[in-house]
């Protein structure tokens, strides 16, 4: 999964972002909107690899290989059970990309206007990749329920009829603050996680020749 969807969402920003115009000084939805676009092709390509990831996790009873898993799966759905819930890991993998990468760029250049740090600087980077995990938290932590729920449901019979029964089911259940369950954990995963990726991703930028984020 990482090595397909991680490696789009993130690899393909800087040309993308480029390919927009969305420089330095560019109106910040463009830098949102160059962020969706990776995250919402990448999670296309990652999405069967998510459900079987969630098959082996959710997994009960005694220890199943993971082909067996695939295998029943195929079986009772065929190709479209690997692509459930998968309308609704687009619209996640837009929402978490686009605040990932378009809080981490635009909060770079706070965080130099404040502190009067180079922008390439690690010290930067780190900063504002923190600040970007914080608001990854907010706006994923709904998506990351509904998702969740979607994708791990049993392979022979569906408890939701897609993602708009499914978040009407949670908030009815649980309430509309049920949807960020978990917000300290997801952040605590969020901010450490956003941090490497983001200083990996800048230092692979470097050395490829792209321009910083």
């Amino acid at each position: 999964r990482e090595m397909s969807y991680t490696s789009i969402k993130l690899g393909a920003y800087a040309p993308v972002r480029d390919a927009l115009g969305a420089g330095k000084d560019a109106p910040f939805y463009l830098k949102f909107l160059a962020g969706a676009i990776t995250g919402g092709v990448g999670s296309v390509v990652g999405n069967p690899f998510d459900v079987m990831k969630t098959l082996a996790q959710t997994n009960s009873g005694e220890s199943v290989p993971l082909t067996r898993l695939v295998g029943k799966m195929y079986e009772d759905q065929g190709m479209k059970g690997f692509y459930r819930g998968v309308e609704v890991n687009i619209m996640r993998a837009c929402v978490l990309n686009a605040t990932k990468m378009g809080c981490y760029d635009i909060s770079k250049g706070y965080v130099v206007d404040a502190t009067g740090w180079q922008r390439k600087d690690v010290k930067t980077s780190f900063s504002a990749a923190f600040i970007a995990g914080f608001f990854m938290t907010c706006t994923v932590a709904p998506w990351d329920m509904i998702r969740t729920k979607l994708m791990n449901q049993p392979t022979d019979k569906k408890i939701y009829d897609g993602f708009a029964d499914c978040l009407v089911k949670t908030v009815k259940g649980g309430g509309v603050l049920s949807l960020w369950r978990g917000f300290i954990p997801i952040w605590a995963r969020f901010a450490p996680q956003a941090t490497l990726q983001l200083l990996t991703i800048e230092f692979l930028y470097g050395a490829l020749g792209f321009k910083s984020i």
